[in-house]
């Protein structure tokens, strides 16, 4: 199991009990997040995250004196409330307030970096905004029923977020309607860019495209702006001036926001010099940070790969890794940097390619956090076949239906097999009902009620038919849309 990067002994022989007692709840969350051999049940969480919270209680009275203590306690505390939080989405308790807890550490690294990386859209924060209050009313709704201690540290955290959120927010605050889709294709541009920069091999054309694309922004926008040209100075140091000089006239502006016509042209050239750095450097990064390159570009990979099959394979609990993985890489920074073996910081072109690597990864986590279904584990094999049927019978109804019932037979006879496995109207695992019995039963009623429709309009059809045309009467498959 992976700590969290920073760790101190704890100072009061009283909390060694307590660190011995949650080290020992990791160790059996960490054996449950490893067992794929069988489902995972809800009682199994419930009864770890009970005992873990026992032991909060017993913490907060050892530190009535001193509530800022942090030390060993405190980082595998963090590592069993990230588990408990992904294990409640395991088994579909995503509206749970415990659920919040990984999602929330998650959104507030994102934010952090969406601050330091300089760009980003609204409708980026518009999202996270969203979700904000979507688990706020997750922990109004357990406050009643979850730990005091763990309402009162997902709010602290939430509120941290927001004031994140709004400084972000404000620094778009000029920006006027027309000028907004100019400055959302430059981030979107930028941002494919440093995709690009990471490719096995570099893509010399698709970067002049984005080059080009540049170019007639920078014409349609008659930016008068232009990045000085000086030749004893190399790409990279012009890019810190630029850099510079955002910060300087940031700090001058009156509410700390710049002008609209600012950003657009701020964020141009910087897009603009990065084009230029990514050319010269043709994807080669500097050779003493090539081994965390590698590390970060394959956890991007690897989390890319599991957003295409989410549905199929992901068990939340996965999820730990990555994130504990990323923060060791992120906490190992020096003031925002990353250090070589000999404490000397990368360059411009490194620093950035790294931030760009690790922000895409919490990027990809946050995304399928949220993406996480209110299903418990052991029902989405059947949950993700009715999603399938549900997808082909609309795309069956938007193509104009079926000509002839005898079409529906497939579709009937798969969701006749389903509704057969429930037990007195609930989807059983052994002895267990577990969670997103509604998700589930709404989603086959609705692919029942496709089926029906289908097949009503079918034999509309062909009752409305020429005659030489109807087709013989045929036996009409037993439940298609029969509920």
């Amino acid at each position: 199991m992976t700590d969290s990067p920073a760790v101190r002994l704890p100072l009061d022989p009283k909390e060694q009990p307590v660190l011995d007692r949650i080290l020992s709840i990791r160790d059996h969350l960490s054996l449950l997040k490893s067992d794929k051999s069988t489902y995972v049940k809800g009682q199994d969480v419930l009864d770890l995250y009970d005992q873990l919270n026992e032991q909060v209680q017993i913490l907060n009275e050892i530190r009535k004196e001193k509530r800022d203590e942090q030390n060993r306690v405190d980082t595998v505390l963090d590592d069993c409330f990230q588990l408990i939080s992904l294990f409640f989405m395991t088994v579909g308790k995503t509206q749970e307030a415990p659920a919040v807890y990984s999602a929330v550490s998650t959104v507030k690294r994102l934010l952090d970096h969406l601050h330091e990386a300089g760009f980003y859209s609204r409708k980026d924060l518009r999202g996270v905004g969203n979700k904000l209050e979507e688990w706020q009313e997750s922990v109004e709704r357990g406050r009643d029923h979850h730990s005091p201690h763990l309402v009162t540290l997902l709010e602290a955290r939430m509120n941290v977020c927001r004031s994140r959120l709004r400084e972000l927010e404000h620094e778009l605050s000029h920006l006027t309607p027309e000028l907004e889709p100019i400055y959302d294709e430059l981030v979107s541009i930028l941002r494919s860019l440093s995709s690009c920069n990471t490719r096995s091999k570099f893509p010399v054309a698709e970067v002049k495209q984005f080059h080009n694309r540049l170019l007639e922004i920078k014409a349609q926008t008659q930016d008068p702006a232009a990045i000085v040209d000086d030749s004893s100075r190399t790409w990279e140091q012009r890019y810190q001036d630029q850099l510079n000089q955002i910060q300087a006239a940031h700090d001058a502006a009156e509410d700390g926001a710049p002008d609209g016509k600012k950003a657009v042209s701020n964020l141009l050239n910087r897009v603009l010099l990065w084009v230029d750095i990514m050319q010269e450097k043709q994807g080669k990064i500097d050779e003493r940070f090539i081994d965390i390159y590698e590390k970060l570009r394959e956890i991007r990979n690897q989390l890319d790969r599991i957003s295409l099959t989410q549905a199929w394979s992901l068990r939340e609990t996965d999820l730990y890794m990555y994130q504990r993985q990323l923060d060791r890489f992120d906490e190992s920074r020096v003031d925002g940097n990353f250090i070589d073996a000999e404490g000397k910081p990368a360059d411009l072109h490194a620093q950035r390619t790294l931030l760009y690597l690790l922000r895409r990864s919490y990027g990809y986590i946050y995304e399928l956090i949220i993406a996480s279904e209110p299903v418990s584990e052991a029902l989405l094999p059947i949950y993700n076949q009715l999603t399938t049927l549900r997808r082909c019978l609309w795309e069956v109804k938007n193509s104009g239906g079926v000509d002839s019932p005898r079409e529906l037979y497939p579709y009937s006879m798969k969701l006749n097999s389903i509704d057969n496995m429930r037990v007195d109207g609930k989807f059983m695992v052994g002895s267990e009902i577990p969670e997103g019995q509604g998700s589930v039963a709404s989603l086959l009623a609705e692919c029942f009620d496709l089926a029906y429709e289908l097949r009503m309009e079918a034999e509309e059809n062909q009752e409305n038919a020429p005659e030489g045309m109807k087709e013989e009467a045929v036996a009409q498959p037993v439940g298609v849309g029969v509920q």
